[in-house]
């Protein structure tokens, strides 16, 4: 189920300022939550990480 626009855009502006996986409020997202981690990949978030 993909997730609406606006929190999809949020997250992104987010991920952009950390050089770790976060969520959508801007907490990093732990290595053993898979699923979160599914989803940031899922929604292409992984590329807008500072690297």
């Amino acid at each position: 189920m993909p997730i609406p626009d606006n929190i999809r855009k949020n997250w992104i502006e987010l991920q952009k300022k950390f050089d770790h996986p976060v969520n959508a409020i801007g907490v990093k997202i732990a290595e053993s939550d898979a699923k979160t981690l599914s989803v940031w990949k899922e929604e292409g978030i992984d590329q807008y990480q500072q690297k």
